[in-house]
């Protein structure tokens, strides 16, 4: 699947604060990942982005 900065993802595991959606404001090697229950901010490895995401909500 393509994603583009901006997509509103869902993850297979919720973040601690409960919410599993997630803004993506980073798309390469890398993935930047905004949480859209407490704004946290996390960067993962392309790879493991793919395989955490679920879906694309938007």
């Amino acid at each position: 699947m393509n994603y583009q900065i901006g997509d509103i993802v869902k993850t297979k595991k919720a973040h601690p604060c409960g919410s599993k959606e997630w803004e993506i404001t980073r798309v390469g090697v890398d993935f930047k990942l905004k949480c859209l229950g407490c704004s946290h901010v996390i960067v993962l490895p392309r790879e493991k982005a793919l395989k955490a995401i679920v879906t694309k909500i938007n």
